[in-house]
């Protein structure tokens, strides 16, 4: 995060329905014209954070600060309206209104605030361009595809400069092929605005790929803040090694030191690995990233080599994935497509020890 002053600020939030608690003591904050996912699987409190921010849901405890300014106290008592938080939000069901032209849709918050006739026209035409939507003007919206309904949803919520911008879920409704360009668009837009943005997704694949850094959540607490790198490559707990990218689990226990200042950790099967430190002297799991791991037809010279042997192969496009069986049980590795083995081949396994998380 830069040096310079929040623009958002989660100070020890909770909100409760009833006796369950969706949201539980959480805080953190995001500077100026970054963009921040919350990421987590359904019912982690990820939405209703969001929806807490945008002025939807009021909070059980805790503080809520906008540019400086406390939008939701507990202790202060104070909750200002949701239409006076500077935030603009873009739902997951678009909520483009079928009966309004794409202009008419877009030009609707402009029209809430009372803008005039001339700052309408001029702001619904440069978030129309934004957007790639300018000879849709004058289309009804209900002619529109669901990549061109998310285009006008985006163009409707900035159309007001909002200082904050808010995303629940927006590309979930699109097939693979249009979300993945779609995260592109909305990536560049939000860096071009240099808008400050909270994203929503249970989808790591998005979160890893448009963040600039990323809240993991689980049962309403959050597990691990960091960049997309850090996230994937460091995890600091089971959870996020397991839901955020294919890792493999190993159980086992620090028995000593290993070479080149590794630790050497042995598994349950009575499997030695090396594992990189990283400041952990202790740990009873080891995570390992199926795409970090090699695979050889014969002998390799590589750390940690083992023998083992390909017990199915199932090709993904981009990668092959392979299930492999191994002293300590199976692993799953994914090698790129061009690195061919056959079901049944003997294999050397292999990985580099700072691939090896060691974890309590």
């Amino acid at each position: 995060m830069s040096g310079a002053a929040p623009r958002i600020e989660v100070r020890d939030l909770v909100l409760r329905y009833g006796d369950a608690t969706a949201v539980d003591g959480i805080s953190f904050a995001i500077a100026p014209g970054e963009l921040v996912t919350l990421l987590g699987p359904s019912g982690c409190g990820k939405t209703t954070t969001l929806r807490s921010i945008a002025g939807l849901e009021t909070p059980s405890a805790g503080a809520i600060r906008l540019n400086g300014e406390t939008v939701w106290s507990a202790t202060e008592r104070r909750n200002v309206p949701a239409e006076k938080r500077g935030v603009s939000m873009v739902f997951q069901s678009y909520a483009i209104w079928p009966h309004m032209t794409v202009a008419e849709n877009v030009a609707y918050g402009l029209r809430v605030r009372k803008a005039s006739a001339a700052d309408i026209a001029t702001n619904v035409a440069r978030v129309l361009d934004l957007v790639q939507m300018r000879r849709f003007a004058d289309r009804p919206a209900s002619k529109l595809s669901g990549g061109q309904q998310q285009r006008v949803a985006v163009a409707r919520a900035i159309a007001f400069s909002p200082t904050v911008l808010l995303f629940d879920e927006p590309l979930s409704n699109l097939d693979a092929k249009l979300r993945a360009e779609m995260r592109v668009e909305l990536r560049e837009l939000q860096r071009r605005l240099d808008i400050t943005s909270v994203y929503v997704t249970h989808d790591q694949e998005e979160a890893l790929a448009i963040s600039d850094r990323v809240i993991v959540m689980n049962h309403g607490k959050i597990e691990q803040i960091g960049a997309p790198e850090t996230i994937y490559a460091a995890p600091a707990t089971r959870f996020v090694a397991d839901f955020v990218g294919a890792a493999n689990m190993i159980e086992g226990e620090v028995t000593g030191s290993g070479p080149n200042g590794t630790l050497r950790f042995q598994a349950r099967s009575g499997l030695t690995l090396d594992v990189a430190a990283e400041g952990r002297s202790q740990g009873s799991l080891v995570a390992l990233r199926s795409s970090y791991i090699h695979l050889d037809a014969g002998t390799t010279a590589r750390e940690n080599g083992i023998p083992g042997t390909i017990h199915r192969r199932m090709f993904h496009g981009d990668f092959m994935q392979y299930v492999v069986d191994w002293p300590a049980g199976q692993l799953i590795v994914r090698r790129p497509p061009t690195e061919r083995l056959e079901e049944g081949s003997a294999v050397t396994i292999s990985f580099a020890p700072e691939h090896c998380v060691l974890l309590e």
